[in-house]
């Protein structure tokens, strides 16, 4: 197993991306530390503990964080925001800015200090192709965020590329998961949003969470070694 000895830190693991990450991590030995907003959600994750936390509570997050000391965290919080830039308020712009990175940037500050104490870490976040690497429509709001993450990522890796640190992030295409199937049911035809979604993707097919879950154990574990400040689209060839 490769992340036997190690701790994960994991963030927004009641479902989706962050469950299968959760699990992934546990299959490949690490000892998982699982949170996520909604405490129900984590019912039935065989981690080594599990709690409810909100991810925009700083003092909460952080305190956590400090007390796990974890070698590997997992930032899968974030929050889609449909609309166009004349739709957006700044009500949904610091939103989604607190969460899709102020809330990252806060969990990475306090994993930093036992990470460098040991002069070895993991960090991976959950980015997205709506970001520097696409424009979509009415996702004005989440690609600037997500696009800021990206930043984030590189600004951390090149920070402490010489202590030993990592620093990447992930950029998922459209992923079935609970969240996904929310926002289809919210737009009123659930049948029609879900065949535009597919057929926007070349593969013909929705990514699946287990598929990022495996890239994020490889950017936690060793074999990883030489990477750092990347973002790795898995998407089903949106980025072709």
């Amino acid at each position: 197993m490769r992340l036997t000895g190690k701790t994960a830190f994991v963030t927004a693991a009641g479902q989706g991306i962050g469950r299968a990450s959760a699990q992934a991590l546990v299959r490949e030995g690490a000892r998982v530390i699982a949170t996520d907003r909604n405490g129900d959600l984590l019912d039935g994750l065989d981690v080594s503990r599990a709690f409810a936390l909100d991810a925009l509570d700083k003092a909460a997050l952080q305190q956590a964080v400090t007390e796990a000391a974890p070698d590997i965290l997992v930032n899968c919080t974030g929050v889609v925001h449909s609309g166009s830039p004349l739709e957006a308020t700044d009500d949904d712009f610091d939103a989604a800015m607190n969460l899709n990175v102020r809330a990252h940037f806060h969990a990475i500050q306090a994993a930093l200090p036992a990470m460098l104490d040991r002069r070895r870490g993991a960090i991976v976040g959950i980015a997205s192709v709506a970001s520097h690497l696409r424009g979509l429509p009415n996702r004005f709001i989440y690609g600037t965020s997500k696009a800021a993450l990206v930043g984030l990522t590189k600004a951390v890796a090149a920070e402490y590329v010489a202590q030993g640190i990592r620093c990447n992030c992930i950029a998922p295409g459209t992923v079935d998961s609970p969240s996904l199937h929310d926002r289809l049911h919210a737009t009123g035809n659930y049948e029609q949003a879900m065949t535009q979604f597919v057929a926007r993707q070349p593969m013909g097919r929705l990514g699946e969470a287990d598929e990022i879950a495996a890239l994020v154990v490889y950017l936690a574990s060793d074999e990883s070694a030489y990477m750092t400040g990347q973002c790795l689209a898995i998407d089903g060839g949106m980025t072709v």
